[in-house]
This record gives C-alpha cells, sequence and structure tokens, in this order.
C-alpha cells in the first residue's frame, strides 16, 4: 500500500512516502522537501546472534551526482567506494540517536542506506536522511524504540529559522543539528557565532518543539503500514550467578572503581577478573557470561559511587578539572605546536600555513568548494595502550577533527587580514577521556604559536551525567570509564563570551532542558578554568609568524599587465616560482600574492615582477633597443612588450635625412616619453636629451 503523508518543519514543507520504491528492504520510504529527495532503506538479517553481546548497526548515507545533474570529477567517474568527509559526518548524526533506541538483546546484522536521489541546492538532503532513517526502521519489523525526528536551527538577524535553506544558513550565526523523539532531545551537534548558552539552549528546545510533526508523522505512518515488530528476548541474567560474583568481587571492586590512574585501574580490574572466573568457573565454561555480569556489577558499583557517596573514581569533585599543563612551541620545525595534557588525556598539535594554492578543494553536491582551514585528528592505538593496524582516519577520528574545527573557526581572523591556509594536525599520545577537546585547547595554542591573529582563545571540555531515578549529577572533565558506563557525553567549546560548538549524545531517553542548562553552566565554569591554564603557556598570538613559514606579500598590478606575468601556457609565473622558490597566485583584478620562504629571494622576485609589468611615465628616462626602423622614424621596445615611435623629427637635434643615418635595428638607444596618448600610443625622443 501506497501512503504519503506530510508535515509542515518552519516553512518547510517534508513529504514521507512508503510503499512504492525498495519494497524488499525491511522498511523504505522517500522523504522529499521542495525538490530534494532521499531515499532510505532498512534491512534486518532474519537471524539474531544474541551469543555477539552487541548490535552489528551500520548507517550508510551516499550523496548521487547524479541528483544534481553532474557527472564525478574523479579518474572512474563514478561513486567511489570511500565516503567523503561530508558523507561520514552524515552517517556519524544518524547513527548517534538511533542505536541506544534499538530492543535491548537485538543483535542481528542491521543496515540502514540513505540515498540522496534528487538535491535542489536548497533544502539540505541531510536531515531528510536522518528522519528518513527513523521512518523506515520504525516501518520494519526491526525492533527500533523510536520514532526520531531531526532537523537543523539556524539563528539569523536574532530569530531563530527551522532547516534554514544553504543559502540562508550562510548568513547564520547558528548551525546546530538536533535530534529528539516525543519526549526528548537525544542528540545535538553544530556549531555557532560565539552565542550565549542561554541561546543555544533556546535553539536546542525551539527545534525539539517544531519537530513534533514529524514524530506524529511517522506514528501515523507506521499504524496505517507498520510491519509487526520481531519478538526478541531481552539479555537474560542469572541472578544466582551474579550474586556470586558480587560476593566474590565486593571487597576487590572497591579499590579497582577507586583507583585513579587509568592503567593501574585496568589491571587491577584484569587481575579480579581472573579471580573471580577462577573461583567461579575454574573450568572456564563460562568464562564470557561470568565478565559480561562482572562488567555489570561494576557498572553498577562506579555509579552507586558518585550518585549516593558523591565520589567520583579519582576523588574528584563533580565540577573539577583534572591538572593541566600547557606548553607552546614544543616542535622547533613546525609553524606553531602545543603540547597539551589534562590529566591522562595528551594531544601534540602543530599548525602549519600555506598559500592560497593549498587549500583542500573538495567536490560537493553544491559543486567545488576550497577550505582555508583544515584541522585533522589522529588517534593511534598506541594512546590508550593498544595495537591496532594504522589505516586512513575512522568516522570517529573525522567526527572528532570536525567539531574540534568548528569550534576553532569562529575565532579565526578573515582571509582579507590572514591570507594565510591553515592546517592543523592534532596527534592524540594518550587518552583518557575526550581527547577531541584537547585538540580544541591545543589548537587554539598552537595557533597563536604560529602567529595567527585569532579573536580569542577557544577551549573545550566534556560533561557527562549519571542519572538513577530521580538523582542527577553532571561531571565536569569526565574519564573514559565514566563516559563509558554513564549516560551522556555532552562535549561543549567555546571563548570567554560563549559557545562555538557541541555535541550531545545520550544513552538514556533523553534529557530535558534543566539538566542540560545546569550542564551547560558547569561547563562554562570549567572552560573558563581550561582558558586561565591555556594562558600559562601561551596568553596572545605572537606578533611574527615562524621563521620556516612562508612569507606573504602582495603587489598590484594593471589588469591588463597580467598576461606578462603568466607567459604564454604559463611559461613565464612556472619559471619564476622554480627561480625564487615561490608561490604565485594572480588574480583577476592584477592583485599578486607571493609565498616566498625568505626575505631575500621576495626582493629578487619582486624586482622582477616590477621589470615585467612596470609602465612608462611620461618624462621618464629609458634605455631601449631599436627594433624596426621605418622612413618616418624607429620603434624602440622601452621595456619588455613595450614599443614607442620616435619620430625622425625627434631622432636629432639637426635634420635628419635619413631614420639610418642615426640608428638601426639591434641598436641601443637612450629616449624620453613625451606623450602616452589615450589609445596607449607612446612617443618618445632622443633629441630631448640631447645636449648643446
Amino acid at each position: 500500500m501506497i501512503k504519503k503523508l506530510e508535515a509542515t518543519i518552519g516553512t518547510n514543507l517534508i513529504t514521507i512516502e512508503t510503499g512504492k520504491l525498495a519494497k524488499q528492504a525491511s522498511g523504505s520510504v522517500l522523504v522529499r522537501s521542495g525538490d530534494t529527495m532521499v531515499l532510505v532503506t532498512a534491512v534486518g538479517d532474519k537471524v539474531n546472534k544474541p551469543e555477539l553481546g552487541f548490535l552489528p548497526l551500520t548507517i550508510e548515507y551516499q550523496e548521487k551526482m547524479a541528483s544534481v545533474g553532474r557527472i564525478p570529477g574523479n579518474y572512474f567517474r563514478r561513486e567511489i567506494g570511500r565516503p567523503s568527509e561530508n558523507e561520514v559526518l552524515t552517517c556519524r548524526i544518524i547513527d548517534r540517536p538511533m542505536r541506544p533506541l534499538f530492543a535491548d538483546g537485538y543483535c542481528a546484522e542491521t543496515q540502514v542506506i540513505a540515498s540522496v536521489l534528487s538535491a535542489d541546492q536548497e533544502n539540505a538532503p541531510d536531515m531528510l536522511a536522518l528522519t528518513g532513517a527513523s521512518c523506515a526502521l520504525t516501518l520494519s519489523d526491526i525492533p527500533f524504540g523510536g520514532p526520531v525526528a531531526g532537523g537543523r536551527v539556524g539563528y539569523i538577524d536574532g530569530n531563530f529559522v527551522m532547516n534554514p535553506t544553504v543559502k540562508e544558513l550562510e548568513g547564520s550565526a547558528m548551525d546546530i543539528v538536533v535530534a529528539c523523539t516525543e519526549k526528548a532531545v537525544v542528540m545535538v551537534e553544530g556549531q555557532a557565532a560565539t552565542l550565549p548558552e542561554d541561546t543555544v539552549l533556546d535553539a536546542i528546545f525551539y527545534a525539539f518543539e517544531k519537530l513534533q510533526p514529524l514524530i506524529e508523522v511517522q506514528k501515523e505512518l507506521q499504524a496505517a503500514c507498520g510491519k509487526q515488530k520481531r519478538d526478541v528476548e531481552p539479555s537474560q541474567v542469572d541472578e544466582g550467578l551474579y550474586s556470586r560474583i558480587v560476593d566474590c568481587a565486593k571487597a576487590d571492586l572497591e579499590t579497582v572503581i577507586s583507583t585513579g590512574d587509568k592503567l593501574e585501574r585496568g589491571s587491577k580490574y584484569e587481575e579480579l577478573k581472573a579471580k573471580v572466573n577462577g573461583e567461579l568457573d575454574p573450568e572456564g565454561e563460562r568464562s564470557g557470561e561470568i565478565s559480561e555480569l562482572l562488567s555489570k556489577y561494576r557498572k553498577t558499583a562506579m555509579r552507586a559511587k558518585i550518585v549516593n557517596e558523591s565520589r567520583r573514581i579519582d576523588g574528584r569533585a563533580f565540577d573539577q578539572v583534572r591538572p593541566i599543563s600547557s606548553e607552546a612551541g614544543y616542535l622547533p620545525r613546525a609553524h606553531g605546536s602545543a603540547l597539551f595534557t589534562r590529566g591522562e588525556t595528551q594531544a601534540l598539535v602543530s599548525a602549519t600555513l600555506g598559500s592560497e594554492r593549498d587549500q583542500q578543494r573538495v567536490e560537493t553536491l553544491g559543486g567545488e568548494e576550497n577550505k582555508r582551514f583544515m584541522l585533522h585528528y589522529n588517534f593511534p592505538p598506541f594512546c590508550v595502550g593498544e595495537v591496532r593496524r594504522l589505516s586512513g582516519p575512522s568516522r570517529r577520528d573525522i567526527g572528532h577533527g570536525t567539531l574540534a574545527r568548528r569550534g576553532i573557526e569562529a575565532a579565526l581572523p578573515d582571509v582579507s587580514e590572514f591570507p594565510y591556509s591553515i592546517r592543523v594536525v592534532s596527534e592524540v599520545l594518550e587518552s583518557n577521556g575526550s581527547s577531541s577537546m584537547a585538540t580544541v585547547c591545543g589548537a587554539s595554542m598552537a595557533l597563536m604559536d604560529a602567529g595567527v591573529p585569532i579573536s580569542t582563545p577557544v577551549s573545550g571540555i566534556a560533561m557527562g551525567l549519571i542519572k538513577e531515578d530521580d538523582k542527577v549529577v553532571i561531571l565536569s572533565d569526565i574519564l573514559g570509564d565514566e563516559d563509558h558506563l554513564g549516560d551522556m557525553d555532552f562535549k561543549v567549546v567555546g571563548t570567554a563570551d560563549g559557545l562555538t560548538s557541541l555535541q550531545m549524545d545520550i544513552k538514556i531517553d533523553g534529557v530535558d532542558r534543566d539538566i542540560m542548562g545546569k550542564a551547560l553552566a558547569q561547563a562554562k565554569a570549567g572552560r573558563l578554568h581550561i582558558l586561565g591554564e591555556m594562558e600559562k603557556g601561551i596568553a596572545e598570538a605572537r606578533t611574527e609568524i615562524s621563521e620556516f613559514a612562508p612569507k606573504y606579500h602582495a603587489h598590484q598590478i594593471n589588469p591588463d599587465k597580467i598576461r606578462d606575468i603568466i607567459g604564454p601556457g604559463g611559461k613565464i609565473i612556472k619559471e619564476l616560482s622554480a627561480e625564487y622558490d615561490a608561490k604565485i597566485e594572480v588574480e583577476d583584478s592584477g592583485l599578486v600574492k607571493i609565498f616566498t620562504t625568505n626575505g631575500t629571494s621576495f626582493d629578487a622576485l619582486m624586482d622582477k615582477i616590477k621589470t615585467l609589468t612596470a609602465e612608462p611615465e611620461v618624462g621618464a628616462v629609458y634605455k631601449g633597443v631599436v627594433k624596426t626602423v621605418k622612413d618616418f622614424g624607429a620603434f624602440v621596445e622601452i621595456m619588455p612588450g613595450t614599443d614607442g615611435l620616435v619620430h625622425i623629427s625627434e631622432l636629432d637635434k639637426s635634420r635628419v635625412n635619413k631614420v639610418t643615418d642615426i640608428v638601426n635595428e639591434g641598436d641601443e638607444l637612450e629616449v624620453k616619453v613625451l606623450e602616452i596618448d589615450g589609445r596607449g600610443r607612446i612617443r618618445l625622443s632622443r633629441k630631448a636629451l640631447l645636449t648643446d
């Protein structure tokens, strides 16, 4: 049965249709806004595998170039296997709100694929994909506990705008994605132009209210077309075995969860696990089950200690940030660098400056884009004491790097003030809680060390939540275990004046405005404290860029002279670049941008460019070469590509019968410019330079 329903979100009409396309999938919908259409399918394997102990969920988002009437620009002329950065980020914002909502005990292979079939360049497809993923799962037989609705909120001229168009978003002071159920907000991610916490909080719950019609549409579609949900046996707990584990582990577990050092705590827990298995299962027949139940007990005990005893794993107060050390200029040859350490999390961050040619060129549905600022985050296995094959950046690496990049971008100078391309690389050397926030702090310091005039330093902090019944505890600067065993991971980035980016994921039904407001207020205090600690490493941007960074200079020429620098087929500019070890960029306006490795090569290059592009001046004297001799005078090249006429009457003070009596082709001749007429013709004189 084909069924189509619609809802108005902000000023956008969104329609969801099912029953027409991809009918062999477990659930499928076509979501449309304007002429943007996204097909989303959900398929769950028929065989449940509870022995896996986790949900093997895969989320894929594909931007088809045919959707905008373009052929891909790569060599293969097709969408290649590796997703783009934007596709990866969209997969993450779909995955994060969906994953916690599947039924306990459901462990079947599950895949959601969102494909952009049509894109009108006005209505963004990513939010349609998010809502479509929820609807496809809701309509399927997969035991999913949605529905979820997703949308983007902007802030334009002091007003919130729901699902702004691509063009509207360019003038927005906010770009925040919100996902919610009918009861609460379940995911937040985005950036802001240094806005107050209250404004961001209002935006999030403005979106929550505006998205409710999409929840109702999904429920109505489910009632009309939804499949019967599969019966899934929730994970069964052997209460007798669990009780024996508690009795066996209780004394030692208290020591484990009170050990502040991460590696020592892990070692003690492994010893406890071996002890419990040895005493309760010497034959090793139930080791997996025992390990799982012991992990459950550890989570319960840790949460109880925090909620009931007001004691964290490492003994800190709930709002206390771990000790911080910061050092700028750590790498001697990098253009800028910083080593930022917070507790057992450490990031070594470098900043590199380049020319306009170093910008990253990205092919998107909207066409080719150039990124002046790049932030790359690397999380090698040794930072958590593991062994793992090195490969390209993971989805997590891309997501964490993007969060940090968004947070820093608000403080960057305009290209007119600082014309360099900028690449920041964060190498996470240790990790025990929010290496992405350490990356933000290290990036801010590295940029200042590189001499980038950022408007103000930026810091970040990760907040956690433990909620047991009506007891709620908000934790500042969470440890890895507090993240893993807690109910929320809320990363907040900003300056002393406001927020620049944020990301929130939760593992419970949702959080209300009161909890989120308290978390933002507590995060602000932590963020300000961290800024103070960063100031000890470097307080403001250096006044000069590194001696190893390229030197930038600009020179304006007549646009008509551009061809004299470029040369036929780019020959001249290539030769200049090679000879003077420089990058030369020429704009249509005649602005020549020069990036050189040192000042000496710049001076020599500048002299050459001035010679190539010089224009004759009336009254100026030039030594030229006679190029052509005519009966009426001689044409003299006074500068490369520029000729003037010395009339026969201007060759000498006395009468000249033949031009060749004075000059011949190839002779050097000193002449003075008498006139340049409106058509650019130059009249020269030898006579004017002759003395009596």
